[in-house]
C-alpha cells in the first residue's frame, strides 16, 4: 500500500534524525512550491512505496513564521495519509502543544515519543498507555538517535493511515460550546472536511488560515457575535482563550502521566550553569574554538598535512607522473599542464584536506552533543546589543561549513529587516573554502602562531558581524528592534559515532567534489593564462614573463597595493577567489609550481611565505574572508533577497567593508607594529576608522515607512 507520512515536531525534537534514520540515502532536498523554505522528502528504506515528508521544525501552527504557514498549508492542502508527531519526551509539556493543534486538522496522528533514553536516564517515568488513552492516539516509544524502535513507528503509521480520525478534546465545555456553535452555524465550515480546524481558527480570528473559506457577510457577522460573547465571558480574546485551554489540558495530562524521578538540576543544567554563565561563556567558547584550531592546524597541519603536501602530492604523485610523462615523450606543455597545473593546483587544495576534515570532525561533535545550540543562546546576548537577533547567529554558524546553506537558512528569521541584514553578513565567517586559505597562511606566513592566526580569523568574522550590525541598524532600511529569540536547549548527550562520521564525511566529500570539478576547471584556465603570452604564444614562466595572467594581475595590482598585497599573483588569486575561495590556494599552487622554487606542493607554502609579511598576510586573509563570497553564494544571496537592487547592495557593502577593514589592518600594523613611516594611505585609513566609529555610534534613524516585522508572504 502506497502511503504518505508527514513528520511534524518542534525544533530539536529529533524529527530530522528520525527522518534520516528512516530514509537513509533515499531522500532529496528542494523548496516548497512558491516559497523558499527547505523541503525534505524521502522514501522509507525498507519499503519504497512509503513516502516520508519532513516538515520544518515548528512550535505551533499559528501564522507567526513562514515555516508554520508552510507546514499547515501542506497538511491542509496536500493531506498526507498520516502524521507522525515527533515529541521530545524529556520536554513533553512544551511539545504536546503542537500535538493538540495537529489533531484538529482531521488527519490520523501517531505520536513518536522520542528521547526516551534521556527520560530513563533522568529517572523519570511516563505512563505511555494512560497518555495514549487521554490523547486518543497510538504512541510509540523511540530513540531516533540510537535507532531504537523506529521501524515500529512506520508499522503503526501504516495501521492507522486513512482511518477515521478523532481530535484531542483539549477545551473545557464552556469553550467547546462556542467552537461547536461556529462549526454548526457557518455552512462553509460545516461542509469542510477540516471543519474542526476551521472552527477553531475562526474563533482565534486567524485570517490567514481561513482565507480559503468562502464566508458570507452574514456568516462573518455570526462568527463575530459568537467571539464577542466568548470574550465577554472569559475577558480575553479568542486566541488567548484557546491557548490557555490548551495549556490547562496539557498540564493536567502531564500531571497524570509523568512522574519526575528526581528534583533539582539535571546534568545538562549543571553544565549550562558553567558554559552559559554570563562571564564564563565567551572565554569558554573562545578556548574551545582555539583548541579545535590548534589541533587542526598545529598538530594535524604540522605532521599529516605536511606529509600529504610534500610526499603524497609532491613526490609520489607529482614526481611519479612527471617521470612517466617525460619517459613517454609527452609534449612538454602537456606535462607542465598536468604536473604544474592540475596536480600543483588541485593538489594544493586537497593537500589541506586533513585540516579541513579535522575541523569538520570537531564541529560535528560539538553539534551532536548539543553545545552549538548554546553558542546561539550565548551570542544572542551580544547580538541583541548590536541590533541583531540571536536567530541571526544560526545562519552564521551554518555558514562556517558553507556560506550557501547559511544564507539560505535566513528563511527562519521572521523580521524582514533582520533577515536581509543577516544575508549580507552571513558569509563573513570562515567557511570550509576559506579555511583552506587559513591553512595555507598558518603553514607559511604564520607558521609559528598558526592556531592564533586561525582563531583571529574566526572571531574577526563575529566582530565583522557585530560592527555591521551597529552600522546597518542605524539606517532607515534596517532600523527597528530585533526579533525576539526563543530557543529550547536540547539535553547534552554523548555524540553518536555514526552521526558524527556521516556529517563529517558529507562535508569533506563536498569539499573534495568541488576540488575535482570547479577547482580543476579553474586550475586549467589559470595554467593556460599563465602560459600564454599577451601575444597569444606559449611562454616559459619567469619573473620577466608577459603572460596574460600576469598582465591581468599587474593591471589590477595597484587597487590592492594599499592593502599590502599589490603582488600580481596575490591580485589574481583574489580575483579568481570570486569563483570559489579554494581557487585562491590553487592559484598560488599553479604560480608557485611554475616558478624556481620547485614543482611540489610545498613550494606553494614557501612562495606564500616569500610574498607576504604578517601584516599583508593578515590583510589578504581578511579581505578574502569578508569580501564578495563565491559565485554559488552570490546566487544564494540573489535568491534570498528576491531583488536585484538588494543583491547589488549586499555585494557592494561586502566589498567596501572588506576593503576598509583590510586597509586599516595593514596600514596600522605597518606603522604601529612594524615601525614603518606613515603614508597618505595611513591617513586615509585613519579617516575611515573615524567614519566607521561615527556610523556605529551615531543616533539611529527612524524606521523606514512601512518597514515592520512580518512573515514573508509565500510566493513573493
Amino acid at each position: 500500500m502506497s502511503i504518505t507520512i508527514a513528520l511534524a515536531g518542534n525544533p530539536n525534537s529529533g524529527k530530522s534524525t528520525l527522518f534520516n534514520a528512516l530514509t537513509g540515502s533515499n531522500q532529496y532536498v528542494g523548496n516548497w512550491p512558491g516559497v523558499t523554505v527547505e523541503k525534505k522528502e524521502g522514501k522509507y528504506k525498507k519499503d519504497k512505496s512509503i513516502k516520508i515528508t519532513d516538515l520544518p521544525g515548528i512550535y505551533s501552527l499559528s501564522p507567526y513564521t513562514l515555516e508554520e504557514v508552510v507546514s499547515r498549508e501542506y497538511l491542509i492542502n496536500e493531506k498526507p495519509d498520516v502524521i507522525v508527531n515527533v515529541v521530545d519526551a524529556s520536554n513533553i509539556e512544551r511539545n504536546l502543544y503542537l500535538s493538540t493543534q495537529l489533531s484538529e486538522i482531521g488527519i490520523p496522528v501517531v505520536i513518536a515519543l522520542n528521547m526516551m533514553d534521556i527520560v530513563h536516564k533522568n529517572g523519570d517515568k511516563i505512563d505511555v498507555d494512560k497518555l495514549s488513552r487521554l490523547l486518543g492516539y497510538p504512541i510509540v516509544e523511540i530513540s531516533a538517535l540510537r535507532n531504537k524502535n523506529i521501524d515500529k513507528v512506520i508499522e503503526t503509521a501504516i495501521s492507522v493511515a486513512k482511518t477515521n480520525h478523532v481530535h484531542i478534546n483539549s477545551f473545557d465545555e464552556d469553550v467547546e460550546k462556542y467552537i461547536k456553535e461556529i462549526e454548526s452555524q457557518v455552512s462553509s465550515v460545516s461542509m469542510s472536511e477540516n471543519s474542526r480546524w476551521y472552527a477553531v481558527k475562526l474563533f482565534e480570528e486567524d485570517e490567514k488560515a481561513t482565507a480559503n473559506l468562502q464566508i458570507s457577510d452574514a456568516e462573518r457577522k455570526t462568527v463575530e457575535d459568537i467571539i464577542k460573547r466568548a470574550q465577554e465571558e472569559f475577558d480575553d480574546d479568542g486566541e488567548g482563550i484557546i491557548t490557555d485551554n490548551r495549556y490547562t489540558f496539557i498540564s493536567s495530562v502531564v500531571a497524570d502521566t509523568v512522574k519526575k524521578g528526581r528534583s533539582g538540576m539535571t546534568t545538562s543544567d549543571k553544565i549550562d550553569s558553567i558554559v552559559t554563565n554570563r562571564f564564563l561563556a565567551i572565554p569558554i567558547f573562545a578556548a574551545i574554538i582555539f583548541l579545535i584550531y590548534y589541533v587542526s592546524v598545529r598538530i594535524v597541519g604540522a605532521d599529516i598535512t605536511d606529509w600529504v603536501n610534500d610526499v603524497f602530492f609532491g613526490e609520489m604523485i607529482g614526481g611519479s607522473v612527471k617521470s612517466y610523462l617525460e619517459g613517454a615523450s609527452v609534449a612538454p606543455w602537456l606535462t607542465s599542464l598536468i604536473v604544474d597545473g592540475v596536480i600543483a593546483g588541485v593538489g594544493g587544495v586537497l593537500g589541506f584536506t586533513p585540516i579541513i576534515a579535522t575541523l569538520y570532525l570537531f564541529l560535528s561533535i560539538l553539534e551532536d552533543i548539543g553545545y552549538m545550540s548554546r553558542i546561539a543562546f550565548i551570542l544572542d546576548r551580544i547580538f541583541r546589543k548590536f541590533g541583531l537577533s540571536g536567530k541571526s547567529f544560526i545562519p552564521i554558524l551554518i555558514g562556517t561549513g558553507c556560506s550557501v546553506p547559511g544564507i539560505m537558512s535566513t528563511r527562519t528569521i521572521e523580521n524582514e529587516n533582520d533577515r536581509k541584514m543577516t544575508i549580507i553578513v552571513a558569509s563573513f565567517m570562515p567557511c570550509g573554502a576559506k579555511t583552506d586559505i587559513i591553512a595555507l597562511f598558518a603553514a607559511s606566513v604564520f607558521a609559528a602562531n598558526g592556531a592564533w592566526f586561525a582563531l583571529t580569523c574566526y572571531f574577526s568574522g563575529i566582530l565583522a558581524v557585530v560592527i555591521s550590525g551597529l552600522i546597518l541598524k542605524k539606517t532607515k532600511n534596517f532600523a527597528g528592534d530585533p526579533a525576539p529569540f526563543v530557543m529550547e536547549l536540547p539535553e547534552y548527550h554523548m555524540p553518536l559515532v555514526s552521526n558524527v562520521l556521516r556529517t563529517t564525511w558529507d562535508r569533506v566529500r563536498a569539499f573534495i567534489v568541488k576540488a575535482g570539478t570547479v577547482i580543476l576547471l579553474a586550475t586549467i584556465v589559470i595554467w593556460f593564462l599563465q602560459n600564454i603570452s599577451t601575444s597569444f604564444e606559449f611562454v616559459e614562466f619567469s619573473e620577466d614573463s608577459s603572460s596574460i595572467l600576469e598582465a591581468i594581475g599587474r593591471t589590477f595590482a595597484p587597487i590592492f597595493s594599499p592593502l599590502g598585497f599589490g603582488d600580481w599573483a596575490a591580485t589574481v588569486a583574489t580575483m579568481t577567489g570570486l569563483v570559489a575561495k579554494e581557487v585562491v590556494v590553487s592559484t598560488f599552487g599553479v604560480v608557485a609550481g611554475l616558478g624556481e622554487v620547485g614543482p611540489d606542493t610545498d613550494s606553494m607554502i614557501k612562495y606564500a611565505a616569500s610574498v607576504f609579511t604578517m601584516a599583508s598576510g593578515l590583510s589578504f586573509m581578511l579581505f578574502n574572508q569578508l569580501c564578495i563570497p563565491c559565485f554559488a553564494a552570490v546566487g544564494a544571496i540573489r535568491e534570498e533577497m528576491r531583488s536585484a537592487k538588494w543583491t547589488w547592495f549586499a555585494l557592494g557593502y561586502q566589498m567596501v567593508f572588506a576593503y576598509s577593514i583590510s586597509l586599516m589592518v595593514f596600514q596600522f600594523a605597518n606603522v604601529f607594529l612594524l615601525g614603518n613611516p606613515a603614508t597618505v594611505w595611513t591617513y586615509i585609513a585613519g579617516a575611515i576608522f573615524v567614519a566607521m566609529l561615527y556610523l556605529m555610534f551615531r543616533k539611529p534613524k527612524e524606521a523606514k515607512e512601512g518597514a515592520k516585522s512580518a512573515v514573508a508572504e509565500s510566493g513573493k
